[in-house]
């Protein structure tokens, strides 16, 4: 299993991707680098998550069988 903070990381990149991305579009003067790196920063952190996501999407299931492996 992973490190349970590639999950904060993840978080982090989306929610500062976000936010830059939210505050420049709504600014009256658009900074177009600061757009395009909220944006890197936001696809970034989804496409981390969603690999987390699917790498650890059966753990509980795994997790499941070897107590029951245990127990009998």
């Amino acid at each position: 299993m992973k490190k349970p903070s590639a999950q904060f990381w993840n978080s982090l990149f989306i929610i500062v991707g976000g936010v830059i991305l939210l505050l420049e579009i709504s600014g009256e003067e658009k900074n177009v680098y600061a757009m395009i790196l909220g944006l890197v920063l936001l696809m970034f952190g989804l496409y981390r998550a969603t690999n987390f996501w699917v790498d650890t999407k059966d753990d509980h299931k795994k997790e499941k069988e070897e107590t029951d492996n245990r127990n009998s």
